[in-house]
């Protein structure tokens, strides 16, 4: 039904005000006594063989929901319902902050893609943290965390402090979110030195705590071999738990879009199928030149089963969609999980 009656309706309005619409429907529909249960029972898959222990948590199925889909952690127990094992909230920042001008985001139906300028878009960390002291599942849930836009590069590490310290009672794991294209100069930080002092510091707060929690990484599919093997040594020198690879592209190679909309549309990340090649090349190359050292979770172009079989078998142990849950309906992570299955 989703992909013959709702999506062709969905694709006549933008991409970002459908996406507000359907968020408030899905949080109204929810307030009805069972359709939480209801639509929990219909779209999640129950299989002990679906289990992933990893980080010291214990995932119910290896898919999960990335972050951009959910910002501000306003829909996290409703959207775990559609049968995800964990959802990613932000990215967040410190301060709110509006985001880039509109329109920001744009989808191409020819490519099953979307380039979005978002620019981290959010309420503040604070705000968020509010919301997750009300989770009500036990849904896994990671932080997604960023610098905001008029922080300069030479300070983000306090951006980064602040909303890792503001986050920590409340996520299960964390992302440093260094690979966004849509923020001037963030991809500056992915250099070596900048990324190993941010990461170092992130790890002494983290270790300062009772209990520490995961903190991975979160790169660009553009980086070259010689910079994924810095990612590998920065990894194993601050011993950080992992990788989410990859981000989205500024690459624009080998589109079915034409040249005239993409000139219209301008500059942002891309995502989706056209990512997924050069996702699962950096999934297998971290994997296989470190000797299998850190975990991985995939991130670019997953839409079926299949796309997640290729990215665990490249050597991510768990998987995420974002616009693939936008061009396949809300049952993705359920066909993907029984694809899964099959495969056991």
């Amino acid at each position: 039904m989703y992909k013959y009656l709702l999506k062709p309706l969905f694709f006549l309005f933008s991409p970002e005000s459908i996406h507000h619409f359907v968020f408030k429907f899905i949080r109204i529909t929810f307030k009805v006594p069972g359709i939480a249960s209801l639509t929990h029972s219909f779209y999640s898959v129950k299989d002990p063989r679906l289990n992933v222990r990893l980080f010291g948590l214990v995932f119910e199925n290896p898919v999960g929901l990335a972050a951009g889909f959910d910002k501000d952690a306003k829909l996290f127990d409703e959207l775990g319902a559609f049968g995800f094992g964990f959802v990613e909230v932000g990215t967040l920042t410190p301060r709110a902050q509006g985001g880039n001008p509109k329109p920001r985001m744009f989808r191409l139906p020819a490519d099953k893609a979307l380039i979005n300028r978002m620019g981290f878009n959010n309420e503040g960390v604070a705000a968020a943290a509010e919301r997750l002291k009300k989770r009500k599942t036990r849904i896994i849930i990671g932080g997604n965390i960023g610098k905001n836009k008029d922080t300069p590069n030479e300070e983000a590490m306090k951006d980064y402090e602040s909303s890792f310290e503001t986050l920590f009672p409340h996520a299960d794991y964390f992302v440093v979110n260094v690979s966004s294209p849509n923020t001037p100069n963030l991809r500056a930080l992915q250099d070596r030195e900048p990324l190993t002092k941010l990461l170092t510091r992130l790890m002494e707060l983290n270790r300062q705590k009772p209990a520490p929690k995961p903190l991975l990484l979160k790169i660009a599919p553009d980086l070259s071999n010689e910079q994924l093997d810095d990612i590998i040594a920065i990894v194993q020198e601050t011993k950080i738990d992992g990788v989410v690879a990859t981000n989205t592209t500024i690459a624009r190679s080998g589109l079915q879009t034409t040249n005239d909309k993409l000139q219209t549309i301008g500059a942002g990340g891309l995502s989706g199928k056209p990512l997924s090649k050069r996702s699962t090349e950096v999934i297998r190359y971290l994997s296989e030149k470190s000797g299998k050292a850190f975990p991985i979770i995939a991130s670019g172009g997953i839409h079926t089963a299949e796309d997640a079989i290729e990215k665990l078998n490249a050597g991510a142990s768990l998987v995420q969609v974002y616009t693939g849950f936008v061009y396949e309906g809300p049952a993705v992570a359920k066909k993907i999980c029984k694809g899964i299955l099959k495969h056991k």
